[in-house]
């Protein structure tokens, strides 16, 4: 019964589009837009701003309704290249009718993948996920239970290149959009972080730069922490550098023991991990200076 009115949900989903724009700062971006959309029988939804003045830069992102609309996704840019280009504008254009498709990479912990396949049935990521691929199986009886797709790469460091390769062609046959590495405990090589720029999320605990290497949490309580956290961010080629998307922390006091800030931290990776994967399928992410502009 659930899944029926999951699917009675996506079936009345609306027909928005959502605009999302970087250029130099200066007067009238907003007039603008807000006049390009109202010329055109755009009714806007949802609109959010942000100036960052060192960097002279504004950021926007817009949401309108595309019904009785005037402009289409595919005659958008025709109309809109006047305006782009008088203001020297990134911009992209973003439909809700197409949906995101996700793949998952993950090993051996399952805290994160459990998650992200639990709000992904519950209609909170709206989103298609057409595959998981792990270098181990010790998660293939959940794809099974969730109906979804498994893929066994073994990666070594002999075989890297080679499994990289059977990967590649994977996001491909099942045309991913997004990667999220829901605790993919293998260095990604340049070659694949290159394919995916700003398309691969990853997770981890915030001990960084302290605590690198194996048993962060050992060495942790160790030093007698009072704060453990995780982040989520984009990865770039520079190891674990990326723009940051969402953080979060939770408090230690000297009566946790080393499972007891294991288990804090894992309940921390979930939901941040989770938080940022929603923001960016439901395009709230604007990226700039390896940084990253949320929109509520």
């Amino acid at each position: 019964m659930a899944v029926l009115r999951f699917k009675a949900a996506r079936a009345t989903m609306k027909n928005t589009a959502t605009l999302l724009v970087t250029c130099p700062d200066r007067k009238g971006i907003v007039a603008s837009i807000a006049d390009f959309l109202y010329r055109h029988d755009a009714n806007i939804l949802h609109a959010d701003q942000h100036q960052d003045a060192e960097n002279n830069l504004f950021l926007m992102r817009v949401e309108f309704d595309l019904e009785g609309a005037k402009v289409t996704l595919d005659n958008f840019p025709g109309h809109f290249s006047s305006i782009a280009d008088q203001f020297s504008m990134n911009w992209e254009l973003k439909g809700s009718q197409r949906r995101a498709r996700m793949a998952i990479m993950v090993s051996q912990y399952d805290h994160c993948l459990v998650d992200l396949l639990h709000r992904h049935q519950s209609g909170e990521l709206d989103c298609d996920i057409p595959l998981i691929i792990s270098n181990h199986r010790d998660t293939e009886h959940l794809a099974r239970f969730y109906g979804i797709p498994f893929f066994h790469i073994e990666v070594s460091r002999d075989n890297k290149a080679e499994a990289e390769a059977r990967q590649f062609a994977l996001f491909d046959e099942h045309q991913v959009d997004l990667i999220v590495l829901a605790r993919y405990m293998q260095i990604l090589s340049p070659d694949f972080v290159k394919r995916y720029p700003h398309r691969i999320i990853n997770i981890h605990h915030s001990f960084l730069p302290a605590f690198i290497g194996a048993r962060p949490y050992h060495r942790a309580f160790e030093r007698g922490v009072k704060l453990i956290g995780a982040t989520s961010h984009y990865v770039t080629e520079v190891l674990d550098e990326g723009p940051i998307i969402e953080q979060d922390i939770t408090r230690i006091s000297h009566r946790d023991q080393v499972e007891d800030l294991i288990q804090k931290g894992r309940d921390l990776e979930r939901v941040v991990l989770s938080r940022a994967v929603r923001w960016h399928i439901e395009n709230r992410i604007l990226l700039y200076a390896n940084k990253t502009v949320i929109f509520d």
